[in-house]
């Protein structure tokens, strides 16, 4: 089975909202998170990620609702474990929910949730949500104690935080590899999807290849970057063709 992509459009909505922010209603407020989502279809994506924040500084629920109405591919909905973002999902139903950790203060997600030290509040989030018809993943640190949380709470995914090995190189990039590794076999062994994401690029993309039993890949502020120069259709395409690439090797 081929290495999925999910395409994390948020930061089409984060250009928008620059100037739109107040005027949504305008004809004029652009770029479009749906036409992203359209591009990023025809370059196969074979998801769409949209994550929507407390402070709704990108992503509104609205656009959640028109991108799952008319685009036609899975909708992964990412969001923080409140009373307000469960409403909103039980509302939209998407088909995946990805529950992470969100701090108003933070430019954009700075590290995984902390399931292991709130399994009781998740599990009945999480069995809320498949209640609904969602399944549910945990963007997490690749930590056998989150992992293994993951389990416990009953989610089917986990979500392996890839930042700490985005940022790093050399030998930190080494141990990074090691710790996702590790990660994704105990998963894997706990019968949970494993999928990853966070920093991914078109440069860091073919080292994380080596990491085993990875299902999917969810990339956002890389093509979007991409697609400034060449279009989201394209910018998707090359990225799914270095993803061919993956073999899910054994560790």
């Amino acid at each position: 089975m081929s290495l999925l992509l999910g395409v994390n459009i948020d930061h089409v909505a984060t250009v928008r909202q620059a100037r739109y922010a107040t005027m949504l209603e305008s004809p004029n407020a652009e770029p479009s998170p749906l036409v992203a989502a359209l591009a990023a279809r025809e370059g196969g994506a074979d998801s769409i990620t949209m994550h929507v924040r407390g402070d709704r500084r990108h992503v509104q629920e609205r656009d959640v609702r028109e991108v799952k109405e008319r685009c036609e591919l899975p909708i992964n909905f990412e969001m923080a474990s409140t009373a307000e973002m469960v409403g909103i999902a039980l509302r939209l139903a998407p088909d995946f929910v990805c529950l992470v950790p969100e701090n108003r203060q933070e430019i954009t997600t700075e590290g995984g949730l902390d399931v292991a030290g709130q399994l009781e509040s998740l599990r009945i989030t999480v069995g809320r949500l498949q209640e609904a018809g969602s399944k549910v993943s945990m963007f997490i640190d690749p930590e056998p104690e989150q992992v293994r949380a993951s389990a416990e709470v009953q989610a089917e995914m986990v979500e392996l935080h890839t930042g700490c090995y985005a940022n790093a190189d050399g030998g930190g990039r080494a141990e990074e590899l090691k710790r996702l590794t590790e990660a994704a076999v105990l998963g894997h062994e706990l019968g949970l999807q494993v999928n990853a994401g966070h920093g991914i690029n078109y440069r860091n993309i073919a080292v994380l290849l080596v990491v085993p039993h990875l299902v999917e890949l969810n990339i956002g502020h890389s093509i979007v970057s991409r697609a400034i120069a060449v279009g989201m259709q394209q910018a998707v395409r090359e990225m799914k063709e270095l993803m061919n690439e993956y073999t899910s090797p054994a560790p």
